[in-house]
């Protein structure tokens, strides 16, 4: 089977599975569109990968400040009867008198103001370096919102399927009960009319408490898995009753073909690059430390005895600071830094090899779970003709309690594993598409551009509606 033929098969799979779902468009109740949207926007992880990047644009910021030069503002006031400060301070406001006794100054005082600057002219490249470092921070960070993005849309995606599987796994552990109280009610009838035994009654009943504790556990697993949902989500606004189920919508977006192009697209892999090239920075900002520094600086002063009719004064200059020796500081920063990017390389070979097992098994999976839907729909089919025939030969006295048993019992289990591996199919499809790294940015642009989208999940309110809007990708 070619690539494109498995895609179209898979596209009209999943296309048929959301016409099982739901008939058209879901109007009412919380649609996945709603969920991912809300998750988004509300999830702490998303919160707190958002909050990074606004750190690194900072330090890129912070970063560059430094080839502007720097001014600032200064005052102190000083009284003494030190000789030499006394002497000088007369000095700076105009007023030394050598009739003045030198050795035995009065009590002094001076008001400076003083405005600084300083101005760091070369540096060897130390604030390129810096500079680089701090973008490729700033671009780590970036690819670290889009896995987090990649990596939740996953996340809801999976427990808003898990919410569906439950709620059809209720229905046929419904249906089972039903169809076990009909041939209970069947079995009375034969075992009044002395056709049947006491223990074909008896063993009904048994069977029918097992299958009403199990529609008992079903039924809790699905407060279980909306839990999930809403944790996914980032904010408990989901009830059982809320889920829509999937829109045609929905499936289209899970159908379309992947990008094949392996895991080159991975924002993990993308930000261990900026990562690399980040620490590579440091390697160089630490070797540039053998090189001079040149400065300038100045200052304008003002002093005055009581603060009225200062005298002004300047100064001005150069400094060069060379690196001659430092104990081997500079050598050992050096060594460092190429270690440490050294290391951030071999993490990221690493990286990018467990990322490859990652789709490879994702890949597997989905395999595995188109060839388990095909089978399951075929066992099915089998299992529910097998229990009409076995029925219909119990009703007439040609099979015994114990048959008719077994092929309830086997129709159940096949109907569990369909509604599994139906929902096994879409979950692994979503799961090739994150493992590609497509996920995150892919149902954003879906959302965004093909179709108007309901709101986000709206509070638990019987008054309460879910309005359509359109949701527009920011950034």
């Amino acid at each position: 089977m070619t690539v494109k033929t498995r895609k179209s098969w898979l596209a009209g799979i999943v296309l048929g599975l959301a016409g099982t779902l739901v008939a058209g468009e879901a109007e009412t109740g919380v649609t996945l569109d709603g969920c991912v949207m809300t998750a988004l926007k509300a999830n702490p992880d998303v919160k707190s990968a958002a909050a990074r990047v606004n750190a690194a644009q900072a330090a890129v910021r912070e970063a560059s400040s430094a080839y502007y030069p720097s001014l600032g503002l200064a005052g102190n006031w000083v009284r003494t009867d030190n000789p030499p400060q006394a002497f000088f301070m007369s000095l700076n406001q105009r007023r030394a008198s050598l009739e003045k006794d030198f050795n035995n100054p009065d009590d002094t005082e001076n008001l400076r103001g003083s405005v600084v600057a300083q101005w760091r002219l070369l540096d060897g490249g130390r604030r390129e370096a810096d500079r680089r470092a701090a973008r490729s921070g700033a671009e780590a960070a970036g690819y670290l919102v889009e896995s987090v993005r990649n990596d939740l849309v996953f996340q809801v995606i999976r427990a808003y399927h898990g919410v569906l599987q439950v709620r059809d796994m209720i229905k046929v552990r419904e249906e089972e009960v039903q169809s076990i109280t009909g041939t209970l009610r069947l079995a009375t009838e034969r075992h009044a009319a002395g056709a049947a035994l006491k223990s074909d009654v008896l063993n009904l009943e048994v069977h029918l408490a097992q299958s009403q504790e199990e529609l008992i556990r079903a039924r809790n697993a699905l407060h279980f898995a909306v839990a999930v949902l809403n944790a996914a989500m980032g904010q408990p606004r989901v009830g059982t009753n809320d889920v829509a189920g999937m829109s045609a919508g929905d499936a289209r977006s899970l159908s379309s073909g992947t990008t094949s192009n392996g895991v080159v697209a991975r924002p993990e892999l993308r930000m261990a690059g900026a990562q690399v090239k980040a620490s590579e920075a440091m390697v160089s900002r630490a070797r540039r430390e053998y090189l001079p520094v040149v400065s300038a600086f100045g200052s304008l002063d003002w002093d005055s005895e009581t603060g009225s009719g200062p005298e002004r004064s300047y100064l001005a200059g150069a400094a060069v600071e060379v690196n001659i020796f430092d104990g081997f500081r500079t050598r050992s920063g050096v060594a460092k830094a190429a270690a440490g990017a050294a290391q951030a390389r071999a993490e990221t070979e690493k990286l990018a090899s467990a990322l490859t097992l990652d789709l490879t098994r994702s890949r597997l999976n989905e395999q595995e779970s188109r060839e388990r839907l095909e089978v399951a729909g075929k066992s099915l089919a089998s299992a529910a003709e097998a229990l009409r025939i076995t029925r219909e030969r119990y009703g007439q006295g040609a099979a015994d309690i114990t048959e008719l048993m077994a092929a309830q019992v086997a129709f159940t289990a096949n109907q569990n594993r369909q509604v599994a591996a139906r929902y096994d199919a879409l979950i692994s499809r979503a799961d090739v598409e994150r493992a590609e790294g497509a996920l995150g940015l892919k149902w954003g642009e879906t959302k965004s551009g093909v179709r108007n989208q309901k709101s986000e999940v709206r509070i638990q309110n019987p008054e309460s509606k879910v309005a359509g809007h359109e949701q527009k990708e920011k950034g």
